[in-house]
C-alpha cells in the first residue's frame, strides 16, 4: 500500500496540527504529487518561511518521494471532476492531482486533512486524518 499525501496532510505534519501523528507514521515511503509539492512550498512561503526548500528537504529525508505529474495523471485528474461535482463539491486541481497520483500508485490511497473529501465518490481509497 502506498500513501499519497495531499498538501493539507503535509502541512499538518510540518505545523504539528491535529492529525500530524497519523501523517508521521505514513511519511516513510509516501508519495507527493509535484502539484501538491508546489502547493506546500507556496504555503510555507506565504506563512513567512524564508527558505521553504530547507523545510521540504527535511520531509524528503523522512522518506517521502515527490513524483512528477504527467499527461496520464492530468487526464485522470480531469476525469475526477464530474464525480466530485455530482456531490456538490468541486475539488481543486491540487486535490485531484493527489487522487490521480494515488490511482497511479500500486495499492495507492490518498491521505488528506480535508474532511470534505469523505463526501467524494471515487475508486481510490481516501483517508481523512481529522474527524469531521
Amino acid at each position: 500500500m502506498t500513501a499519497v499525501l495531499d498538501a493539507s496532510a503535509v502541512l499538518t505534519l510540518l505545523y504539528r496540527e491535529t492529525g500530524h501523528e497519523v501523517v508521521a507514521g505514513l511519511v516513510d515511503g509516501a508519495r507527493v504529487s509535484s502539484v501538491n509539492w508546489s502547493e506546500v512550498t507556496r504555503k510555507l512561503a506565504q506563512r513567512g518561511v524564508s527558505d521553504p526548500g530547507t523545510v521540504t528537504s527535511g520531509l524528503l529525508a523522512l522518506g517521502a518521494e515527490v513524483v512528477s505529474f504527467h499527461r496520464a495523471d492530468a487526464e485522470a485528474a480531469a476525469a475526477l471532476w464530474p464525480a466530485a461535482r455530482a456531490r456538490a463539491r468541486v475539488l481543486s486541481l491540487g486535490d485531484r492531482a493527489c487522487l490521480a497520483t494515488a490511482i497511479a500508485a500500486p495499492g495507492g490511497y490518498a491521505v488528506t486533512a480535508d474532511t470534505a473529501w469523505a463526501e467524494v465518490d471515487t475508486d481510490v481509497e481516501i483517508r481523512v486524518i481529522r474527524g469531521s
